[in-house]
Parts: C-alpha cells; sequence; structure tokens
C-alpha cells in the first residue's frame, strides 16, 4: 500500500488486539491485490439496546487505481455480529471478494482469468433438515442445501468428504449453490 493503513474506533476505545487483527486481514488481502492504495477501517459499537447485547459494525473503504474503490458498508441485522471475530471475518471476506472483482476487470487485456472452484470438507450434516456445512479451505464455514448437490447425492455425502463448490452470498452469509463431490476422476 501506497498509504499506511488508517484504522478508527468509533463510539468505543481502541483495542490494541482488534488493531493487530485488523492489520493481520489488510496484509492478507494484499495476497489477492498488490494494487491496493490506501485502506480505512471504522470499528462500530452502535449502542442498539438489544437483550443479546450490542453488534459490531466494520466498514472499510480501499482505493484502487482506476477511479474505483472498494466499500464495505452494511449494517448488519441486530445481533448478526455480537462477536468481533465474526464481524471481522465477513467484512473482509466481502472486501477479498470486491478486490478479486476489481483485478478480473483489471486484467491485461488478452489474458483470460479462470477462477478455480473453491474446495473444502464436508464439516457437518442435517439430513433431517436437508442442509449442511462445508469448512471452506480459507477457513469459512459454508451453508449448501440438499438442492445445490450436483447429481442428487445429497445421500452420498459424509463428514469429512472433500467437495468443490460455486459460492454466493446468501440472506444469512456465503452458501453453496453448486456442491460437487471431489473423486479421483475430477481432482
Amino acid at each position: 500500500m501506497d498509504v499506511p493503513l488508517q484504522i478508527a474506533f468509533k463510539d468505543m476505545d481502541s483495542n490494541a488486539d482488534m488493531e493487530a487483527e485488523i492489520r493481520r486481514k489488510v496484509d492478507w488481502l494484499g495476497q489477492f491485490s498488490k494494487r491496493i492504495i490506501s485502506c480505512r477501517v471504522a470499528v462500530e459499537k452502535p449502542h442498539r439496546g438489544s437483550k443479546n447485547g450490542d453488534s459490531y459494525v466494520l466498514k472499510i473503504h480501499i482505493t484502487m487505481p482506476a477511479g474505483r474503490d472498494v466499500t464495505v458498508d452494511r449494517d448488519p441485522p441486530i445481533g448478526a455480529h455480537q462477536f468481533f471475530p465474526a464481524a471481522l471475518r465477513d467484512a473482509f471476506n466481502s472486501a477479498r471478494r470486491q478486490v478479486e472483482a476489481w483485478e478480473r476487470e483489471h486484467a491485461p487485456r488478452g489474458v483470460k482469468y479462470h477462477e478455480e472452484a473453491p474446495r473444502g470438507r464436508i464439516l457437518d450434516l442435517v439430513p433431517d433438515a436437508d442442509h449442511g456445512f462445508i469448512a471452506a479451505s480459507d477457513g469459512r464455514e459454508v451453508y449448501f442445501h440438499r438442492n445445490s448437490v450436483a447429481g442428487d447425492a445429497f445421500d452420498e455425502l459424509e463428514v469429512g468428504n472433500q467437495v468443490q463448490f460455486s459460492e454466493e452470498e446468501g440472506d444469512k452469509g456465503p452458501q453453496a449453490t453448486h456442491v460437487q463431490l471431489v473423486t479421483q476422476g475430477n481432482l
């Protein structure tokens, strides 16, 4: 980055541990683009009076070349991010997706970009409710429904199976839209 990272805390005291985690996540973002010019992160703990406690809100503004900035500025539902690590993870995963999209849009002409489908392992299955969770290779948990499993193979899945998947942002976080069991033939 050309400009040093800026971190601000709103409606709360600054916290050295939180700052260290934010710096680690910004460094992680650098893996996806070497062209980030600057990054500003604001951590808020609005006082909403929820009986479950207040939520953390992270706002991220990343300056990229060519006049297009990356902004993560979502206000989660009450209670959605009661714990700082969850708010941090979700905000920076959103920023990563936007930075990757910026890189694809600004790749040199004539260079094709083929994104490999993410991989993970089946973390949990809930057959009675027709869904499960994938432990993605980047450490995230991704929800999937029976209908997203290729070849109607939901009943063949077992905890620990390796899968590849496509994902999108759902109402409650990332969700797999296509899940395929990784076998010797499709490694």
